[in-house]
Formats: structure tokens, C-alpha cells, sequence
């Protein structure tokens, strides 16, 4: 009962953060400390709630799951990634190792594994925050859970070295697991399209991947990944990652909460957090110069470094395992960077048009491999969008004798339009650079088949800013989105539903007759 009072609180302060114009989880964040704070008069502790904590932990394993299902392990082996992210660990573990040897007279033991676990970044706050605008699968996307699962790694066995406990020798059995992946394609097939497709999930995520990778000394949560991960190329892997959203949310407010409820920070302890807080542009700032390095454009390396420019929940396992001292400053760091974090990435998007002037001359002269097309050629109809809507929209117009051109922000959507034999090519429509220089001299009609109603509007106004005279037409699910389409500038909207709705009356229409 005291765990769904918690709950019904924190539904209550998420919805007065997004009603601000925040994301829900800085209110879940806030009704945990809230909740700290009352303890003495609640009753509450940090530890009388053993359910509360379980349930956070089974969120974040659901949440890494579901991170793995949107994942082609072929985009972890780019030198940006791997390169990225170990340079990023030990430069920054070095700067915070030389801050917390200033600031703090510790053992030199003690003030390394602080560093190295301040220098990870948020993998549940980067997925959550990806995940709501729908850029997972974008390559900034990509590249920021990349780099999360990089670090991710790297914390794992800086949490067994640091307390001397070897993994056991059966977790080389690890390597083994892809040749699980038929047996699991086979179970997901047979599984069919309700219940069993979550237990499924579930019993993937939780029971073989979390329980399974814990038992053999490793962490549960890169076991949940793992699995995900093992799944990714299944044709069903996003169906199935639909499936388990409503669950992986519930039980992610316990995670948010849990901070909280960890515990009020003393004197000492806000100081830290708020001089850590101080030093976080500094570590978005490396990841910037480091992708740059790697011959990313700025735009890509700016969003990735804003989804990274936070402290990581994996810093208070480490913290939890081998600095017990150090959990509850952490924990108000990790939460004060959270609060900082959540919005800036919700606003990353206007905040690199406004400083795009100054990070652009900051790229390499070369070839970058975010590179997006400058011109169109002869293309006369453009589609945006090459997901299910997008290519459906492709195959009837060139069926039609239409010369058709698709941009997508998902390199492995692209990939697979060039096997199926589409014009595709990667873009993405949020970039103000790509509307300024893109060339496309015979474009007649744009269709906008998009998920993010965001990344339409911004889409519209950059070609109406540009002069497109053409036609733009777009789907929506609700009537106000359409709205907002047609406002932004758009000639048509349809709503999805209602288009399939018509259309299948139209097929049953050919088949029968009115009667007289």
C-alpha cells in the first residue's frame, strides 16, 4: 500500500513537470527527494521499501532490453564508437581523478574509483530521452548508445576488479550465445502477437538475460542487453519492443523514484553535487571535440554529445558495490545532472540551430561518414520517412512511372532500401544544413511519412523558408497534429487510421455491388 502511494505521488509531480514544460522523469526525481524529506513524518526510509527498489531495477533491465532490440551490433565496430568512448573514459577519468585529488584529501584507491565512476554517462536517461523524441535509431542515436554500452562495459569490470571478485569461470559461456539466436527467432515466431510475445520478452529480459548474467558474476543489466541485442535483426524485434513499452514505463518511475528516496544529501554533499554539476559542460565538451576528431559532423557530435552530458546510475552501482561512503552524494549528483540533462536534450535540436555558426568551422575537412546528399538530381517526387509508410508510398509511385527519392535518418533502413533496390539516401530532416544545401531542382511533391510530428513541422517550415513552391503532404494519427501540419505549412494531411479505414471499404467496394 505505501508503494502505491509513492506512485500515485509521483504520477501527480510528473505530470506537474511536463505541464512546465519538463520531462515527466524530473518529477518522479522530485517526488522522491520529496518523499526523503517527509520520511521522518511518513515514516519513510531508504530502505523500507524493498519492492519499490526491485521494481526499479526491473526497469532499467526492461528499458537496456528493449535498447537492444533497436540495436545492430554492427554499429558498435565504428572507430567513433569504440574510439569515442574509451578516449572519453580515461581522459575524463584523469580530469575528474585531478578535481577530486584537489577538492577532497582521499586515498588514492578511493579518489580513482570516485573518478572512474563519474565518468560514465546515463544510459536510462539518454535511452528514455532518445527513445520519447525517436531518435534511437538516428546516428546520433546510435552513436550515444554506442558509446553507453562501450562505457557500460568498461564499468562492468572496473566494478570486479575493484572488488576483487572474479567473474566465474562458466561466464565464458557468454560467447556462445549467438548460436542461440536461431532457437530465439524460433520461440519469437511461435510466440504469436499477444501474451506470449511479452512473457516472452520478459523471461528474456529478466529471468536469462538479468537473473542468467548475474549468476555467472555479470552484470544483469548487460545480460538484458545482450538478449535485446539478439533479437535486433528479428523482423519482429520492433513489435516486440512496442509490446513491452507500457511495463518497461511503469516500472522505470521506481527507478526515478528510488533515487530519490536513497536519501537527503547533508551540507558536504550538495557542495559536491553542485561543483560536479559545474564541471558537466566540460564533459559534453570532450565528447564534441572527440567526435569532431573522428570526422563527425558538428551537428551529429553536438546532439550525441548533449544525450551524454550527465551522470550515469551505473556510477552508483560501482558507487553501491565498492564506495558505500559515497552512494548518497552520488545519488544527488547523478539526480542534480538529471535535472540538467533532461531538458537540454529535450531542447538540443533549437539550441544547435542557435550555435551552429560557431560549432560548423569546428569540422574536419573531409568526408565525414554522417555526410547527407547535396543534390537530388532528376528525382519529382521526394519522400521523407522510408519506414513502412515511407516505402509503401515509394513502390506505388515508381509503379506509376514517378521518378522517387527517400531520405532517412536510419542508416540500416537505407542499407536495406539499397538491397531492395529504392533510391534512399540518409538525411536528416531536423538539420538545418541539409535544407540550405540541398539541391533538388525537379522536386515537385513532398510526402512527409515521418514518426516525430516535431521533425515535420521543422521539416515543412525549412523547405516553405527555402521557397519550395511544391506540394507537401503528410500523415498524422490525430487531428491536432494534423493540424499543426497544415499550420506549419503543409497542403494535405490524411490520418493514418482513417486513410486505412477508407481504403479497406474500397477494396470490399470492387468485390460487392450496392443492392438496388
Amino acid at each position: 500500500m505505501l508503494e502505491a502511494s509513492w506512485i500515485a505521488f509521483a504520477f501527480l509531480m510528473g505530470l506537474a513537470a511536463r505541464f512546465i514544460g519538463l520531462p515527466p522523469l524530473v518529477g518522479y526525481l522530485a517526488a522522491g527527494f520529496t518523499l526523503s524529506g517527509l520520511g521522518q513524518y511518513l515514516h519513510i526510509g531508504p530502505l523500507d521499501s524493498s519492492i519499490l527498489a526491485h521494481i526499479a531495477h526491473l526497469g532499467v533491465l526492461l528499458l537496456l532490453f528493449t535498447v537492444g532490440l533497436k540495436l545492430k551490433l554492427s554499429n558498435l565496430m565504428r572507430r567513433e564508437v569504440i574510439g569515442g568512448g574509451l578516449l572519453h573514459f580515461l581522459i575524463s577519468s584523469l580530469l575528474f581523478l585531478t578535481a577530486v585529488t584537489l577538492l577532497l584529501e582521499l586515498p588514492l584507491r578511493e579518489a580513482l574509483l570516485l573518478s572512474v565512476a563519474l565518468s560514465f554517462s546515463s544510459t536510462v536517461l539518454a535511452a528514455k530521452v532518445l527513445e520519447s523524441k525517436r531518435e534511437l535509431r538516428s546516428f546520433h542515436g546510435r552513436l550515444a548508445i554506442g558509446v553507453l554500452i562501450i562505457q557500460d562495459l568498461l564499468a562492468l569490470v572496473a566494478m570486479s576488479l575493484a572488488n576483487g571478485e572474479a567473474p566465474s569461470p562458466w561466464a565464458l559461456l557468454v560467447f556462445a550465445l549467438p548460436l542461440l539466436r536461431p532457437l530465439l527467432f524460433r520461440l519469437l515466431d511461435a510466440s504469436g502477437h499477444e501474451e506470449l510475445m511479452v512473457l516472452l520478452g520478459l523471461l528474456l529480459a529478466l529471468v536469462i538475460g538479468g537473473y542468467g548474467f548475474e549468476s555467472l558474476g555479470l552484470s544483469s543489466e548487460l545480460g538484458a542487453l545482450a538478449f535485446g541485442a539478439m533479437l535486433a535483426k528479428h523482423k519482429r524485434a520492433i513489435e516486440l519492443s512496442n509490446a513491452l513499452w507500457s511495463i518497461k514505463e511503469v516500472f522505470l518511475v521506481g527507478f526515478f523514484l528510488q533515487i530519490g528516496i536513497s536519501g537527503l544529501p547533508g551540507t558536504d554533499a550538495l557542495a559536491f553535487a553542485l561543483v560536479l554539476a559545474l564541471l558537466l559542460p566540460l564533459k559534453g565538451l570532450l565528447f564534441f571535440l572527440l567526435f569532431v576528431m573522428f570526422r563527425l559532423r558538428a551537428r551529429s557530435a553536438f546532439l550525441s554529445s548533449v544525450s551524454l552530458t550527465n551522470y550515469s546510475e551505473f556510477g552508483l552501482i560501482v558507487a553501491s558495490v565498492v564506495l558505500p561512503q559515497w552512494l548518497i552524494p552520488l545519488a544527488i549528483t547523478v539526480a542534480l545532472s538529471f535535472v540538467i540533462s533532461a531538458p537540454l536534450s529535450r531542447l538540443a535540436h533549437p539550441l544547435y540551430e542557435r550555435l551552429a555558426h560557431l560549432l560548423i568551422p569546428l569540422e574536419r575537412n573531409t568526408r565525414h561518414p554522417d555526410e547527407q546528399p547535396v543534390s537530388l538530381d532528376d528525382a519529382q517526387i521526394l519522400i521523407m520517412g522510408m519506414g513502412r509508410t515511407g516505402r509503401a508510398a515509394y513502390d506505388y509511385l515508381e509503379a506509376k512511372g514517378f521518378e522517387v527519392v527517400g531520405l532517412d535518418s536510419d542508416p540500416v533502413v537505407i542499407d536495406a532500401c539499397a538491397k531492395a533496390g529504392r533510391r534512399a539516401l540518409f538525411a536528416d530532416g531536423e538539420d538545418q544544413m541539409l535544407w540550405q544545401r540541398l539541391d533538388m531542382p525537379r522536386i515537385e511533391a513532398v510526402i512527409l511519412a515521418l514518426n516525430d510530428a516535431e521533425t515535420k513541422i521543422i521539416s515543412i517550415g525549412k523547405l516553405r523558408e527555402r521557397g519550395f513552391p511544391g506540394l507537401i503532404a503528410s500523415h498524422a494519427m490525430y487531428e491536432d497534429i494534423a493540424q499543426r501540419i497544415l499550420d506549419a505549412g503543409a497542403d494535405r494531411t490524411y490520418l493514418t487510421m482513417s486513410e486505412a479505414g477508407a481504403g479497406l471499404a474500397e477494396h470490399v467496394a470492387h468485390e460487392l455491388r450496392p443492392r438496388a
